[in-house]
């Protein structure tokens, strides 16, 4: 898949087709985001994508096979983490491309994309037909392009209300996290492939394909979405100090971390002396004593600023907003003539 460097060059090629899989409770405005989605599309040369909401039974991966089954080249994600995830989860394995068109706040995915919450960024992205064949990570069959984690990464999310989010933003993991950093370590056990287990006193293990945290906080700076590895950071604070310090030298990119190792295999098994809060890219799933990861090689086509083999996939990002602000604007125009 070839990326064309600009949003008007997007049109040039054959027009893709496209389904849009929204959560209504993210959006703000639903009609205004159709209009808006359908009038940049059709500027680009598309056809006019089809639309599924999700539900609280089903958060998204029903309605991307269902997209699939239609024959669609492109699914954009236009939700939280759980949205994202669901889509994830359905795409894996297909030839279909994922977008993000993030809403609400904190999109893990799209931090790493640079993306926040720019509408007009995630279409020019989505145009501009740059392409990744990312891998993905799997835990008890769910899948995750993040990262994977146990612990106190959890319990902050489990402590951030939707309120709170909605009215401060991606700080609000901040809030959530303040309420846990005294709380007792866990004691695990962690299984690197075929090697001896390592035996810890942690806070969190978090078990990453892409570094970068809630606000595009970059924690692992080694770690690349397509290498065939998971990257394993385990974290070992135990008092106040400890946090801050290891927070300062994640902020100034340092090398080494204090209370970090980071670690590198194919296949993960973390275990527990007790049930602990676990997520996948953002989202808590079932509490649980062990979690076991894998990665899947080559397994998502994932729409980047830039499909250069770069590790950081939110190069050009900045770019991909201003040219998406144009894109946007030719749509609304076009609707008014």
């Amino acid at each position: 898949m070839a990326h064309t460097g600009a949003v008007e060059a997007g049109g040039q090629a054959q027009p893709l087709r496209s389904a849009i899989v929204v959560n209504p409770v993210k959006v703000v405005d639903l009609d205004d985001l159709r209009r808006t989605v359908g009038d940049t599309l059709a500027a680009a040369g598309w056809p006019e994508p089809l639309w599924y909401e999700t539900t609280v039974d089903d958060p998204g991966r029903g309605q991307t096979e269902q997209a699939v089954a239609a024959g669609v080249d492109l699914v954009f994600a236009c939700g939280g983490d759980g949205t994202v995830r669901a889509c994830v989860d359905a795409l894996a394995g297909t030839e279909v491309a994922l977008a993000v068109l993030p809403q609400g706040t904190g999109n893990l995915l799209a931090a790493n994309l640079g993306l926040s919450n720019d509408l007009a960024a995630g279409l020019a992205v989505a145009v501009e037909r740059g392409r990744r064949l990312l891998d993905v990570g799997e835990v008890d069959g769910q899948h995750f392009a993040v990262m994977a984690g146990m612990g106190f990464d959890a319990q902050m999310l489990a402590a951030t209300s939707e309120t709170t989010k909605r009215r401060i933003g991606w700080p609000a993991y901040v809030v959530g996290a303040a309420r846990h950093l005294r709380d007792r370590p866990m004691r695990v056990w962690i299984r690197l492939d075929d090697q001896q287990p390592l035996r810890r006193r942690a806070r969190s293990v978090l078990v990453a394909n892409v570094g970068r945290l809630q606000g595009g906080v970059v924690l692992l700076t080694e770690a690349e979405p397509d290498d065939g590895y998971l990257d394993v950071a385990v974290l070992t604070p135990n008092r106040l100090r400890h946090w801050l310090s290891l927070g300062w030298a994640v902020v100034r990119r340092r090398d080494r971390v204090p209370r970090m190792e980071v670690y590198r295999a194919r296949r993960v098994e973390i275990s527990s002396n007790r049930s602990q809060p676990r997520e996948l890219d953002g989202d808590l799933i079932e509490p649980g004593s062990v979690l076991r990861a894998q990665i899947h090689r080559r397994a998502l086509w994932l729409c980047v600023p830039r499909p250069e083999q770069a590790p950081d996939l939110t190069e050009d990002a900045s770019a991909a907003a201003e040219r998406g602000e144009r894109l946007v604007e030719q749509g609304h125009g076009e609707r008014e003539e």
